[in-house]
């Protein structure tokens, strides 16, 4: 769910995806809803190059299984909503349209999106997706009573680790979310694992992702989720002490611990850089950052789980971190969307997805397929993926999500910075509140 604090640096920021990668990838691919066979099956999605590459394999499956329907690719810019938001307003919205965690809400709201119920119900394949898949992701997309989009692959964020560096502090990682280190037991690992100064300093951690949702994260591996209920919420849960305790633990390990750059130094110096160089031992991310890593033959690292705090557990939990494939509700492609939604969603559409090495697939057949265990045949720690699904909690699925996100971002920039307590985040929950009620 994949994220980023601004929506329209949504993918840019978490999964590298900026417009140069785009421009890159978009020989492979289409660049918007016209073009020589206006017949077509259009596909909207946003992705990096290999990604692009690994989806067109997946289209290519679908030729040969359905060759009466032709696919064209539509690739996003760096502002998929938006850009959803402008096709469908001209009447020219996609057949088929990728779905975030936090954004698809509102194009639900707003009718753009198909529910797929009655196209579930009717197919026996629509049983079998449910049954091999997992609740926690299929249900972040219902929203409403309805089902608006079928989930396509799993990224949560967890910690990647460097192997040598624990040897070395002789410090041991757990590997499974069901045996999950505590904060006090984070902490120690992380001091242990800091040293130097300067530009030879080793960092204990550092975030890949993006600060305020990692904060929140430990808030929510403290014992409270961010938003009740997390789909379709009525309140936040920032005033909750224990929220508010779990975000304070993450921004003290840079300002009262040192054991992570403070916010002001990450702009000089990128976590990915400085985990891939071994100035970091842990760097919290998610499954998009793999394939990089893995791409480094010096980089002996492998994936351990987020701590629980005093009041959370017993097992650590993650963001549901995952995309679906949604059916515009004005195309007139539906019964063909369909069918390329349920094998791209199917076993033979996860098998490629789990052959890549991109993404973790949302079938537990798939998960457990000889091609996901090579894909990731350097991980000893696979539990952390292959038990990841299980263990994700959705942040917050709303339509007003991008007012909410607004008022949050103020406040938890403060209390990252050291300029306020996370206490203060309190402050905010009315106003959150207020907002969550609000129709778009």
């Amino acid at each position: 769910m994949p994220l980023s604090w601004s929506p329209s640096r949504r993918e840019v920021v978490v999964r590298r995806r900026t417009v140069l990668g785009s421009m890159i990838a978009a020989p492979l691919l289409g660049s918007g809803c016209g073009g020589a066979d206006d017949d077509a099956l259009t596909f909207f999605f946003q992705a990096r190059p290999e990604e692009a590459r690994a989806r067109t394999r997946i289209i290519d499956a679908f030729r040969r299984h359905r060759p009466d329907i032709e696919v064209r690719t539509i690739l996003s810019g760096p502002d998929p909503l938006q850009q959803m938001l402008t096709y469908c307003a001209g009447g020219r919205c996609p057949d088929v349209l990728m779905a975030w965690e936090l954004l698809y809400a509102g194009l639900a709201e707003r009718g753009v999106l198909l529910d797929l119920r009655d196209l579930i119900a009717r197919d026996p394949v629509g049983a079998t997706l449910r049954e091999d898949g997992y609740p926690e992701l299929y249900d972040v997309f219902g929203y409403g009573g309805g089902q608006f989009a079928l989930p396509e692959q799993w990224s949560g964020v967890f910690l990647y680790y460097n192997r040598e560096l624990f040897a070395r502090a002789g410090v041991v990682a757990p590997s499974s979310w069901d045996a999950a280190w505590s904060f006090d037991e984070f902490l120690s690992a992380a001091t242990a694992l800091t040293r130097g100064t300067g530009r030879d300093r080793q960092w204990g951690f550092v975030d890949g992702w993006v600060p305020a949702y990692s904060a929140a994260c430990f808030g929510m591996n403290n014992g409270v989720e961010w938003f009740t209920p997390p789909v379709a919420p009525v309140r936040a849960n920032v005033g909750d002490p224990r929220f508010a305790a779990g975000v304070q633990f993450y921004a003290d390990l840079a300002l009262r611990h040192g054991v992570a750059p403070k916010v002001a130094d990450r702009q000089s110096v990128s976590a990915y850089d400085l985990f891939a160089s071994g100035r970091a031992a842990m760097l919290l991310g998610g499954h998009w950052l793999y394939s990089e890593f893995a791409e480094r033959a010096d980089l002996d690292f492998d994936v351990t789980v987020l701590p629980v705090g005093p009041h959370g557990g017993p097992s650590a939990i993650t963001d549901v971190g995952c995309t679906g494939l949604a059916i515009a509700a004005a195309s007139p492609r539906r019964e063909q969307a369909w069918e390329f939604v349920k094998f791209a969603t199917g076993p033979v559409g996860q098998a490629v997805i789990a052959e890549s090495g991109l993404f973790v697939p949302v079938l537990r057949s798939a998960m457990r397929s000889p091609g996901f265990l090579a894909a990731h045949r350097r991980i000893r720690n696979l539990a952390v993926f292959t038990e990841g699904p299980e263990h994700s909690r959705p942040l917050a699925v709303t339509p007003t999500w991008g007012k909410v996100e607004a008022v949050l971002s103020r406040q938890f920039s403060r209390v990252l910075r050291g300029a306020a307590s996370a206490e203060s985040l309190g402050d905010s929950a009315s106003d959150v509140d207020a907002l969550l009620r609000e129709r778009i």
